[in-house]
């Protein structure tokens, strides 16, 4: 099938890029920055999807979301906006198999930056609006929320020990999730699923499950 991968340079973008050309589908990454992967089937096109220009791909079967920046002053502008008019673009047509966005915890709980988590609650909405659409080409429009994934772009709190501690005491499992466990989930909800729709998965370790019985 051929894939299409928004932010497909680094961290969880170049993981599921990765975990679908390992199972053999044609992969097309869209990222601001240059290519991170040198693989057969692998094309990459440098463009900002908050460009007005979105280049032509034709055929996308299925279409990963996963292009955002966090506390950017255009968290909103790309986050939300971004995907919405990568989506219209690519995906509201007959032969979509699968829509998938890479939302984020702070969806569900608030916490983090405001207009970071208010792009991500808004992509969670946009994705049921999107499940509504696609359904009549057999197709399915889920959403992933991470918590806290082991990504270069955490490192000021992953190399600090202290802030690192009262992080991993706010999770029920004491760790975060890697790149590469949330491309698989990416490639289950994508490809093996044929049969959830319209929701969205939490992999927090816990955190938000995270409660002290005070007596």
């Amino acid at each position: 099938m051929k894939v299409l991968v928004t932010g497909s340079s680094n961290g969880i973008g170049r993981a599921i890029a990765l975990k679908f050309l390992k199972e053999g589908h044609e992969v097309t990454g869209l990222d601001i920055a240059p290519a991170g992967i040198e693989a057969d089937r692998y094309s990459h096109i440098v463009c900002d999807i908050c460009s007005k220009e979105l280049p032509e791909i034709d055929g996308v079967d299925i279409l990963v979301n996963n292009a955002g920046v966090q506390d950017s002053g255009r968290d909103i502008e790309i986050n939300l906006k971004g995907t919405i008019a990568v989506t219209e673009k690519y995906a509201l047509r007959e032969g979509i198999k699968s829509v998938l966005f890479i939302a984020s915890a702070s969806a569900h709980n608030g916490s983090e930056f405001p207009e970071y988590a208010a792009s991500k609650g808004g992509m969670i909405a946009y994705m049921k609006n999107v499940a509504l659409r696609v359904a009549k080409y057999g197709a399915t429009a889920n959403s992933l929320s991470p918590g806290g994934v082991t990504t270069s772009l955490n490192d000021r709190v992953m190399k600090d020990e202290k802030l690192w501690a009262q992080i991993m005491n706010e999770t029920l499992l004491p760790k975060w999730a890697s790149a590469e466990e949330i491309a698989e989930w990416a490639y289950f909800v994508t490809v093996v699923n044929k049969s959830m729709t319209a929701q969205d998965v939490l992999i927090d370790n816990g955190e938000i499950a995270k409660a002290n019985f005070i007596w």
